[in-house]
């Protein structure tokens, strides 16, 4: 029986140690969506089915990617994720700027909020796409009360600009996460739990892809 590849749709280092330590080893394919593009289309969306949506336009153009290359032809499973904060009701993804990261975490210090992380999961066989499934895991977040000095470190790092909700659980923000509800793997990136049902879903027993 031919073994089923595995290829990550993200370009994210901590979604691939996550799926290293986990006994995956999966080839990177990075897509070129226009997240803002794809935020334009869901103005008024749930929260839930925002972070599903983007996991999904990954997916389409790494799925294109697949099947117009030689590979087409192979058992495959493509792993997408997208991950946004809620926080006052409002979804936030990468800050991009230390002044925003900066304003950001003086908002949230203190305070609770929700990490949603959208997962689609799309088996291509024979050429085709033979399954898909799609699920959103939500993890609540409890961030620590940091005062100015800290908020500014932090800031100034470069860390939280370039990550959903502008704070790591697995890098220098783990400093300042006091508790979570939920998933951490899905805090990280891409939920392990919700990724093996969505495998089972389209046919795929995860532990079949154990290196």
């Amino acid at each position: 029986m031919t073994a089923v590849s595995v290829v990550l749709g993200s370009a994210s280092p901590a979604r691939l140690r996550v799926l290293r330590a986990a006994g995956l080893d999966p080839r990177v394919i990075v897509s070129d969506v226009d997240e803002d593009a794809v935020l334009d289309t869901l103005h008024g969306a749930p929260p839930a089915e925002v972070v599903v949506a983007l996991a999904g336009a990954k997916a389409d153009a790494v799925v294109a990617t697949i099947l117009a290359s030689d590979d087409h032809a192979i058992d495959t499973v493509v792993l997408t994720c997208d991950s946004m904060l809620l926080f006052d009701g409002e979804l936030s993804g990468k800050p991009h700027t230390v002044d925003v990261a900066r304003a950001q975490w003086r908002r949230m210090r203190g305070r609770s909020a929700e990490l949603l992380t959208g997962h689609r999961v799309s088996r291509i066989r024979d050429s085709r796409v033979v399954g898909t499934a799609q699920a959103s895991a939500a993890t609540t977040i409890r961030f620590a009360d940091i005062d100015d000095a800290t908020v500014d470190a932090y800031a100034a790092t470069g860390e939280p600009l370039a990550v959903a909700g502008a704070f790591t659980l697995d890098g220098l923000g783990g400093w300042f996460v006091e508790a979570i509800d939920g998933d951490p793997s899905s805090v990280i990136g891409i939920g392990l739990p919700t990724v093996r049902l969505l495998l089972a879903d389209v046919g795929v027993d995860v532990t079949s892809l154990w290196r």
